[in-house]
Order: C-alpha cells, then sequence, then structure tokens
C-alpha cells in the first residue's frame, strides 16, 4: 500500500521526493517521512498524518542534497505515528529503509536481532530490515550484498529502497510481491512505487519483478536475482501524462473521475467492438479465445469494487455464454484449496494490477495449469505480466481510493468478453450486433446522468446526517446495490448493506422505520413488478425511499419519496448506467459532511499487502 520515492544524481532531491509522495499518498497518508546522505552525515525527517506536514517541517530546516528516499504510510504493524512512520534505521543511524509490504516472520528475526545487541524503537515489522542489513555489513559485505543477504532470511513481501551513508552513490532497491518501478533520467535516476510519482521527471520506465534487486546509481543500474543471477531489464517508454493524474479544476479526485466516466468508458471499447459481426476484438485475448469458449468452468476472482464487477460479469457470462460462472473474493481463493480444473478459465480482476490478494490467487491458480487471465488498469503491472492473457480496461490513471470509474471500464470489459465468447458459441448476430450497438450509446447515456448531479446532491443534503442505509436491488441490479452501499460506506463512514430485493424480508426489513434511508435500484426491466412489491413493503413500515428509476416511468413517482431517472437500457448493460447516481450520491453525502473523499481513513488504494 504505501508509497515509495527514491532519488540519485545532481539535482536536490527534497522537492522532487515530497512531490512524488504528495502523488502517492492515495496509497497510504497515515504518516510520511525522508532520510537524507549529504557529503559527510545523513539526516532523517519524519511526521505524523499528511505528507504536508512533513513538507512545513522540512522546509524550515532548509535541506539539500543530491540522494534521498521518501515514504508515505498505511499502517500495518504499530500505530500512525512518528516513531512508527518510515524511514527506518540501524542503531548508527546512517543506514536507511523504506518498506512496503509485510515481513511475516519479524517476530522471529526480531528475537534474533536482539539477542546480537540490536534494539528497536518501533512497534513496526519493517523496523527488522535495517537491524538485519547491518548485521551483514558489519561482517564487511557490501550494501548490496548485504540487502541480498538479509532479503534470503525474510518472509513475506516487501517493496523496499534502502541508502546507505557510506556507500553514497546508490540506492539499492528490491521487490517481492509488491510494485517498485526504476525511472531512467540524464544524470539522474528515481525509484517508486508507482509511476505517477516520476512522471513529470521521465518516461523510461523499468519493472522491478519478484526476487530482483537493483544498484541504482546517478547514470547507471545493474538488476540480479535474489539467486545473484545477473538480469537484462527492459525499459519501457510510458505513455501517462501529468494531466491525467491531475485535480483538472475539480475539488476532488473522486468528483472527477465520476465525471471522466462517458469518455473512460468510450476507451475501454474503443476499437474493440465489431458491429457488422456482432462482436468483439479484443487482442488480449486473441491467441486463447477459443480455448476460452471451450471452457468447462468459468471464475471471477477479485476484491472489492473489482469483485461486484466480477459478480455483474457472472449474471452476463452465465445468461449469454451457459458456461458455468463462480465469483471468489480472491482473499479466500488461494487458502480453502479450491478445486481447479485445467480446462477451466480464471479472471483475476484489479484496478491496479497489484492488489496482494489477487495477485497470490493468480499464481496458485497458475500453479495447478488453469486458463490464467488478468483484468486490470495499470500497463505493465503485476497481473498483466503474470496472466496467460489478459485485457486491459484504459479507464486511465485512477487516484482517488473509492474506485469509481474503474469499476464502470470493468464492466465494459466483462460485456465485451461475454460477447466475443457468445458469439463463438450460441449468439445470433442479430442478438450480437443489439448488444454492440447499444453498448456504443452508453457513454452519451452516462453524460445524460451526470447532468442530474445537481438534483443528486440536494438529496444528499436531506440524507447526510443518516446512520445507516439499506440498498436494494435485483438481477443485474443486485451487485450494484452492493457497489453503492460499499461507496457510502469507503467515504463517508456511514454503515450501509446491500441486499437482493428479495432478501429483504428475510431479516433487514426488521430494521426498517421512518429514520431508514432506503435506495432502490427499480428500472423498468423484467424485475420491476417484483421491486414495486419490496418498495411496498417498506413504503407500510415507514422507510424513506429514494429509487433510481427509469426516465419514463411516473407511477414510481407515487410510490417513493425521492427518484433519480436515469435513461434506458438493455438489461446486461444497466448496472453502466444504476451506479452512477449511487457514486455521486456518496460523493456528495461525504463532501457535506466535511469529510476528505479521496483520502478516506483506515482505507489505501492499492491493497499490495494480504
Amino acid at each position: 500500500m504505501c508509497g515509495i520515492v527514491g532519488y540519485i544524481g545532481e539535482k536536490n532531491c527534497v522537492p522532487i521526493i515530497i512531490n512524488g509522495l504528495k502523488r502517492l499518498e492515495y496509497r497510504g497518508y497515515d504518516s510520511a517521512g525522508i532520510a537524507l546522505i549529504f557529503d559527510h552525515h545523513s539526516e532523517v525527517i519524519k511526521n505524523k498524518g499528511k505528507v504536508s506536514l512533513l513538507e512545513d517541517k522540512i522546509d524550515s530546516l532548509d535541506l539539500s542534497a543530491n540522494l534521498g528516499i521518501g515514504h508515505t504510510r498505511w499502517a500495518t504493524h504499530g500505530v500512525p505515528n512518528e516513531i512508527n512512520a518510515h524511514p527506518h534505521f540501524n542503531t548508527s543511524k546512517n543506514l536507511y529503509v523504506i518498506h512496503n509490504g509485510i515481513i511475516e516472520n519479524y517476530q522471529t528475526l526480531r528475537t534474533g536481532l536482539q539477542k546480537l545487541g540490536y534494539e528497536f524503537i518501533t512497534q513496526t515489522d519493517s523496523e527488522v530490515l535495517p537491524h538485519l542489513i547491518d548485521s551483514f555489513l558489519v561482517k564487511g559485505h557490501s550494501l548490496f550484498k548485504s540487502v541480498q543477504l538479509a532479503l534470503s532470511e525474510v518472509d513475506g513481501t516487501y517493496g523496499i529502497a534502502v541508502i546507505y551513508e557510506k556507500e553514497p552513490d546508490k540506492i539499492i532497491a528490491a521487490r517481492k510481491g509488491s510494485p517498485l518501478v526504476l525511472g531512467i533520467g540524464e544524470n539522474e535516476n528515481f525509484v517508486a512505487s508507482d509511476v505517477s510519482a516520476i512522471i513529470s521527471h521521465t518516461k523510461q520506465i523499468v519493472y522491478l519483478e519478484d526476487g530482483e534487486i537493483i544498484q541504482v546509481f546517478k547514470n547507471h543500474f545493474n538488476a540480479k536475482t535474489n539467486l545473484d543471477k545477473e538480469v537484462k531489464k527492459e525499459i519501457h517508454e510510458i505513455s501517462m501524462t501529468l494531466d491525467e493524474i491531475d485535480k483538472g479544476g475539480f475539488p476532488h479526485f473522486m468528483l472527477k473521475e465520476i465525471m471522466e466516466q462517458p469518455e473512460s468508458v468510450r476507451n475501454s471499447m474503443r476499437g474493440r467492438i465489431l458491429f457488422d459481426e456482432g462482436t468483439a476484438k479484443l487482442g488480449g485475448l486473441e491467441n486463447v479465445a477459443d480455448r476460452l469458449a471451450a471452457s468447462k468452468r468459468i471464475t471471477i476472482s477479485a476484491c472489492g469494487t473489482s469483485w461486484h464487477a466480477g459478480l455483474v460479469g457472472k449474471y452476463m457470462l452465465e445468461q449469454f455464454t451457459r458456461i458455468p460462472t463462480e465469483v471468489e473474493y480472491a482473499s479466500e481463493f488461494r487458502y480453502r484449496n479450491p478445486i481447479i480444473e485445467k480446462d477451466d478459465a480464471i479472471f483475476f480482476i484489479s484496478q491496479s494490477g497489484e492488489t496482494a490478494d489477487t495477485l497470490a490467487a493468480l499464481k496458485e491458480a497458475k500453479l495447478r495449469g488453469a486458463l490464467v487471465l488478468g483484468i486490470c488498469n495499470v500497463v505493465g503491472s503485476s497481473i498483466a505480466r503474470e496472466s496467460n492473457a489478459g485485457v486491459y480496461t484504459h479507464a486511465g490513471p485512477e487516484i482517488g481510493v473509492a474506485s469509481t470509474k474503474a469499476f464502470s471500464s470493468q464492466l465494459v470489459v466483462l460485456a465485451l468478453i461475454t460477447l466475443l465468447i457468445a458469439r463463438k458459441k450460441t449468439m445470433s448476430l442479430v442478438d450480437g450486433k443489439s448488444i454492440a450497438l447499444e453498448l456504443s450509446h452508453i457513454p452519451e447515456k452516462i453524460s445524460e446522468i451526470l447532468k442530474l448531479n445537481d438534483e443528486i446532491e440536494k438529496i444528499a443534503e436531506i440524507f447526510k446526517d443518516s446512520k445507516n442505509f439499506l440498498y436494494l436491488g435485483r438481477g443485474y441490479n443486485f451487485p450494484v446495490a452492493l457497489e453503492g452501499a460499499l461507496k457510502l460506506k469507503e467515504i463517508s463512514y456511514i454503515h450501509a448493506e446491500g441486499y437482493p430485493a428479495a432478501e429483504m424480508k428475510h431479516g433487514p426489513i426488521a430494521l426498517i422505520d421512518e429514520n431508514m434511508p432506503v435506495v432502490f435500484i427499480a428500472p423498468k426491466d423484467s424485475t420491476y413488478d417484483k421491486i414495486i412489491s419490496n418498495i411496498q413493503e417498506i413504503k407500510a413500515r415507514r422507510g424513506r425511499i429514494i429509487a433510481i428509476a427509469s426516465k419514463n416511468d411516473n407511477e414510481i413517482d407515487k410510490l417513493v419519496d425521492y427518484t433519480i431517472k436515469i435513461p434506458d437500457t438493455i438489461r446486461i448493460l444497466m448496472p453502466l448506467l444504476t451506479v452512477i447516481p449511487l457514486q455521486l450520491l456518496a460523493y456528495h453525502i461525504a463532501v457535506k459532511k466535511g469529510l476528505n473523499v479521496d483520502q478516506p481513513r483506515n482505507l489505501a488504494k492499492s491493497v499490495t499487502v494480504e
């Protein structure tokens, strides 16, 4: 989760690292710190809270150095405070380490190091790393070798950057399970956990793979494996621009990303629909499309919002391809000894492509011989590289912690995959053309819904002080109810639950009174009459009802307190429309409560620990 930035070169690294950390705050914002090495000494500055507080502290010191590392933290071990903040250091305070991940055997390592005389001052697992590396330095090993030997004793995940006062010409970086990239400049090089931190300085990127250690100098680098084997690394040119990761005049990234959905959805389908053939062309699946269509079973594995997208995907795939499809929480998948056959196809969905639980599940499935497929947003990410094949969503950078445009882009990709497989099986040309055409109209329909922003903001004002919410939907809109509830929980801290509407009377109806807002997703589809019956049940118990309804539905206005009217589409694509008002509702409620919607408490964007 945490953000890592390192610099070595000829410029003052302090503003470079601070600005990089600001761009990485979506990965963690409990505390932040920086370590700098000067000609004959070093210094570490840390602070609880956001990077801006660290920046204020550093500004008062007027520091300048050509070598440094910085970190913004999402706490795993130890409460957020200045002591537990990174960088961590050895007893001599001349070796500094920043770490993203979890050291699973840190207690054992800590006990052994304490017997050697090392003293620990933090509650973190990460603090074992500088002491462990130091234990090899004092035996006469170089910094690179000491890091290599130390990591051979570590169980768990890590993305690390290390600097040492006695070898001030290098940064050592290594990864296992946590993303890390090297940025190549002119007489300067960068280390970061995400390209967004260094995009303003270079577009030349090297991706570290698991088990690699890289030695970074200001004008060159070399890489080896944990087993000391030389690795030749490829330099990639990235196309991301700085404008893409700025707010663009919006008050929050989340609102910007909600408003970007007509374009992000369009980008997700651009060049991928063959209208005359009523099918999809997905280059990343071209070599496996026939095997995919012949699969006896499809599994979708994901976490959080991506899991909700997977549920919609299950409905799509089973309805149109008739292939049994299961949706698994990635965090549970690998630990329950799942049944995986060689003719199974397993999709792993992740916005970042680095989600630790999803990546671990992918590797488990790959070992068992299944066809492993990735759906992710970040080019060059771990899931993209580990998969047999896959599809990029092309949503563009998503900085807000609560996912919005990534979700809608995932739904588009799942619809395209469904179309591709179904046309290879039993779907007619006429039906294929119908779905393809309706997909092409989705961006303009999302734009129409976004014009309701002011109307939705007024509803948010009415419900901003509610303590609980219930979200109800049927069929394709049940996963949307789950997603709507999750969005509200994530950023407003209001307790919310999503249910299939019919399940309400099997328990949750006991919660209904005049203080309970209930959001119904009620477009005019084949479940509409049943949804109306459920609305009547809530109304009879004085619940306050908000309905997401079809634009031409005038009858529902008599039954509910507030309606948000949206355009119609075919049932398979309705979640792409019904989710938009729920995103805006959650956003406005959180803003009206005075909360930080881009950086909600306890959360981080890229979940790179299990």
